[in-house]
């Protein structure tokens, strides 16, 4: 017996590659895909690579009826009045905008501007991050799912936090495509402002180090840039060594978190193309690869992170998170390697 899901929020992209990947899931059936702008129109519309995939229309949200697992792709601010009302129409809720992410109502207005409008619900909701979550995701019914640049960033620290092998804050340097705007961008999102452009949006406290501080327990300061790609993230996290910590700590620690690990990669080669991560290769694919490189003379380590923001920094992790939470093999509906050449 196949698990009924609706996708609430899926005239975006990240509710289209939620419907992509849905589709292709051996235990799901994607049964309702709402749009209040699109209702009635069908989701190939607004998801032309779907044409030949599926019939389905565009449903009114007034009109859900429930499904066993919402996913829930509304944007940020609008979400946290949403959620309480979608409660009973689900037995799994999973949430991909930034509203449930944070536990601590004071930090969402700190970083979102606006007052928490379900605060009672914050700590009802487990991390969707896999690889720090796993146990807890096993009988979690609201899965918070985190940023992509967050995602990205967590995921290339976490290992050297696990281990106390750094001191102080964490520096994030973030370098996103133009998807993570989403598909209704504001005027710098257009092609002839974009193009060729490397555009510091977020010189100062971009709102994913909030997340990154939860996670990891250090402080994060986080620089974020638009450049010319469509897909992919990008991070460079610097911190300093604890005293004694060296490459071979850093390397043993990051073979600890990860060796069992489906879908992050250890990339830090000495040679190559590829050898540090890179995200033009990971496009469609819900990995991302971590690679960390410790100077030798100054005591800091670079932790490079990259992924897709759509798929492992979205909706690839929340099936990842949805797939654990049934006792499925994670790798369903996400078995898609990435291209190379692109």
């Amino acid at each position: 017996m196949t698990t009924t899901a609706a996708v609430i929020g899926g005239s975006g992209y990240i509710g289209g590659e939620l419907v992509r990947l849905l589709l292709g899931h051996p235990e799901i059936d994607l049964t309702t895909v709402t749009s209040a702008r699109l209702a009635g129109r069908p989701v190939d519309t607004a998801h032309p690579n779907l044409r030949g995939r599926t019939r389905l229309t565009f449903t009114d949200p007034a009109a859900l009826s429930g499904a066993d697992v919402l996913f829930v792709a509304a944007p940020h601010t609008e979400t946290m009045a949403l959620v309480p009302r979608l409660l009973d129409r689900g037995k799994v809720l999973l949430d991909l905008s930034g509203d449930f992410r944070l536990r601590d109502p004071l930090v969402y207005r700190e970083h979102y501007g606006v007052e928490h409008a379900a605060p009672d619900l914050l700590e009802s909701f487990t991390p969707g991050i896999p690889e720090l979550y796993r146990d807890r995701l096993t009988g979690a019914d609201r899965i918070s799912v985190p940023g992509c640049m967050a995602t990205a960033a967590i995921l290339a620290v976490h290992p050297l936090a696990a281990d106390g092998l750094i001191d102080g804050e964490v520096a994030v340097d973030a370098r996103t495509g133009s998807s993570g705007s989403g598909a209704r961008g504001g005027p710098g999102d257009a092609h002839a402002e974009r193009s060729g452009a490397m555009r510091v949006f977020a010189p100062l406290r971009h709102r994913h180090q909030a997340e990154i501080t939860q996670a990891t327990g250090h402080p994060c300061r986080m620089t974020a840039t638009g450049v010319e790609a469509v897909r992919g993230v990008q991070v460079l996290c610097r911190a300093r060594l604890r005293d004694g910590a060296g490459p071979r700590e850093v390397r043993d620690a990051y073979r600890r978190a990860y060796a069992a690990e489906p879908f992050v990669r250890i990339v830090a080669q000495r040679r190559g193309t590829f050898r540090l991560p890179d995200p033009k290769i990971l496009a469609g694919s819900n990995f991302c690869d971590v690679g960390p490189v410790v100077d030798r003379g100054d005591g800091w380590v670079t932790a490079v992170g990259a992924l897709d923001n759509l798929v492992k920094g979205g909706a690839g992790n929340a099936v990842q998170c949805l797939n654990i939470r049934m006792g499925w093999p994670e790798e369903f509906g996400l078995g898609f390697t990435g291209l190379h050449p692109v």
